[in-house]
């Protein structure tokens, strides 16, 4: 992280660094923190190293010595020193120096828009400072919403809101969330937790906004129900109920937000699509499964499936069977396709294609099949059948009779696979879901 560079290059820039010492040629002074510190500088390299500077610097006037001053309160004398030896040198040395300071580090320089050192602070906190990450989540969760910069960071605490919300609810920061952060925590559907908990926590965080309730709730008027209600109204509509695709329920309530899939599932899917002979364990997955479509959310139409997944490859489709432990899906690596006008669709050909039935409740062992007759791993079907048939590989295929009511079948025969997924060739399903399958050093 030291950024360092060859011979040459080295000199040059240790060259620039000895400009800061160069008080004759400054012609502008940087006053940080309470006016405290101040550092000379000079306006034409900081305006060709940040476009912050260059804006703060066109707006600003000289005095009658020429030279112009900018205030800067909110950063430190500490934090200014290695940006100023940044922007003049391209070097930064992070030895022995607190993960704290690295993140204010990298917030100040977000700040002046040095985006090279943005990115580079922001990749080295990822990969070597996920315990602190976790431990000052609040604090890292906050600075990304204030900031529209941070992408890396932003998938980490989003897989951390899914996967341990708990991290959120149940710390002693969660009452002072501002109610658009609540909000918009409250319409994810993707946290893995019971819906039962979330609504405790949320209740608790309404108390705290009318401190005037009283702390004993056995001492509770009807006007302090009602204010808490009040205060609750609009949350209610994004606490979610389970509720079952052949009973559609005429309400604003959210289905389900679990996912069919545990993080145990999805380690050993992402085991199988990377052929490993070791199982990932749920810290070290190499993946990130980005749900796509939802039954219970998006409906059981089968159109819905070919016109949401139509040109992603890499996906998981999963099925939830009705009154069993089941839970069976398949993998494909190719790209669906939604575009065939012809009776029979189109058969596409992978040997990375595979079918499966995952461990689950009184299903004690998952079952891996792997396709076998490559030439018919992955069938895109015609625009005419795309009314009743959805995600089908070989002969397993999820289909639909009438709106509400969602089938499968699994080949029985191993025709395609290496053998069956179910001990039923048909089921009915209450719930299906699709991931988009991407590797995390991508994301």
């Amino acid at each position: 992280m030291d950024n360092l560079r060859g011979g040459k290059i080295v000199e040059l820039s240790q060259n620039f660094i000895e400009l800061l010492n160069d008080k004759d040629d400054c012609d502008v002074i940087i006053e940080v923190g309470n006016n405290d510190k101040s550092f000379t500088a000079h306006s034409n390299i900081l305006k060709y190293r940040s476009t912050y500077f260059r804006k703060e610097l066109e707006n600003i006037q000289s005095n009658e010595n020429n030279i112009k001053t900018i205030i800067k309160s909110s950063v430190s004398a500490q934090i200014f020193d290695v940006l100023l030896i940044y922007i003049y040198g391209g070097i930064v040395n992070l030895k022995n120096v607190e993960t704290g300071f690295i993140f204010d580090l990298l917030l100040a320089a977000n700040k002046f828009e040095l985006d090279e050192l943005t990115n580079k602070l922001e990749t080295h906190l990822i990969d070597t400072k996920t315990f602190w990450l976790k431990s000052n989540f609040f604090l890292v969760w906050r600075s990304v919403l204030n900031e529209n910069n941070f992408n890396n960071l932003e998938n980490f605490c989003n897989d951390i809101i899914t996967n341990h919300p708990s991290l959120i609810f149940e710390s002693s920061d969660f009452t002072s969330l501002p109610e658009s952060t609540l909000m918009s925590l409250l319409k994810r559907d993707d946290l893995q937790m019971e819906e039962v908990k979330i609504w405790d926590h949320v209740i608790k965080w309404g108390i705290v906004q009318n401190p005037t309730l009283p702390a004993n709730l056995g001492e509770w008027s009807k006007e302090n129900i009602i204010t808490l209600k009040t205060t609750l109204q609009e949350y209610l509509p994004y606490i979610h109920i389970n509720h079952s695709p052949k009973r559609q329920l005429k309400s604003i309530i959210s289905p389900s937000r679990f996912t069919i899939i545990s993080e145990e599932h999805a380690a050993e899917i992402s085991t199988w699509i990377d052929r490993k002979t070791i199982n990932y364990s749920t810290k070290n997955i190499p993946y990130k499964f980005k749900l796509i479509l939802r039954g219970t959310r998006d409906g059981f139409a089968s159109q819905t499936f070919w016109k949401n997944c139509h040109g992603l490859a890499k996906t998981v489709v999963v099925a939830k069977v009705e009154e069993t432990d089941e839970i069976l899906g398949g993998y494909n690596p190719l790209a669906w396709d939604n575009s065939y006008n012809n009776i029979g669709g189109d058969w596409k050909e992978t040997k990375d294609s595979f079918i499966f039935s995952l461990k689950n409740g009184d299903i004690q062992n998952s079952i891996l099949s792997r396709i076998k007759n490559l030439r018919y791993a992955i069938h895109n079907v015609s625009k005419y059948n795309q009314t009743s048939i959805g995600p089908s590989f070989g002969d397993f295929c999820l289909y639909s009779e009438k709106p509400g009511f969602t089938f499968g079948y699994c080949d029985r025969k191993g025709t395609f696979f290496e053998e069956p997924i179910s001990p039923s060739s048909s089921f009915s399903i209450v719930n299906y879901e699709v991931f988009k399958i991407v590797r995390k050093s991508l994301i």
